[in-house]
């Protein structure tokens, strides 16, 4: 990555590191992961939107790229296909603030290699990127049961389409008791 005054995304020259790409909309979050993922051996191309980053892939070759799910416009699931119809050999790692089991089977369907929680720091988008094995998880990984409820009120929502009447009516819950939980940010843990 280049230096702060210089532009940061420099592709005249073909890089002699590995070619990273990172699209979020997230300023402060995009600037910072791009300099600690420059820190570590990577050439570091910033886009801050799907339609950016799809530009960029058609001009130059990535071998790794990381991902925010929710941007304005196209997201980052979406530009998950479109990356790797572009080229087949990027490896994607999708980052989210809100994170649920469907979105992570959307991301894996549509090509991500791996699926990181925020805020990621860069060992992890390092490791997840590379395809190093995470470490087993210990009894504090063990998610909470107001995460494991969240999680599976979303998979169920995702399975009917969005339609929340309908997945009220399979959880034989409410209505706007389901709106109520899945509307609130998701448990850390």
């Amino acid at each position: 990555m280049t230096s702060p005054s210089e532009p940061p995304n420099d592709t005249s020259r073909p890089p002699a590191e590995p070619t990273l790409l990172i699209v979020d909309d997230d300023e402060p979050f995009r600037l910072a992961i791009g300099r600690a993922m420059g820190r570590r051996g990577f050439h570091v191309t910033l886009a801050s939107n799907a339609s950016e980053a799809e530009t960029l892939a058609r001009e130059h070759v990535f071998e790794y790229a990381l991902v925010d799910v929710r941007m304005p416009g196209k997201s980052g699931i979406e530009l998950c296909s479109t990356l790797k119809s572009i080229d087949d050999g990027t490896r994607i790692v999708v980052l989210t603030g809100y994170g649920t089991i469907a979105n992570a089977v959307s991301a894996m369907r549509a090509g991500a290699v791996d699926y990181l929680m925020k805020p990621a720091d860069a060992p992890a988008c390092e490791k997840a990127l590379l395809g190093i094995a995470k470490e087993e998880s210990s009894d504090d990984e063990v998610p909470s049961l107001d995460r494991v409820e969240y999680e599976y009120l979303q998979r169920v929502v995702a399975d009917c389409g969005g339609n929340i009447s309908e997945a009220a009516r399979r959880l034989r819950m409410h209505r706007r008791s389901l709106q109520r939980k899945i509307g609130r940010s998701p448990p850390r843990r």
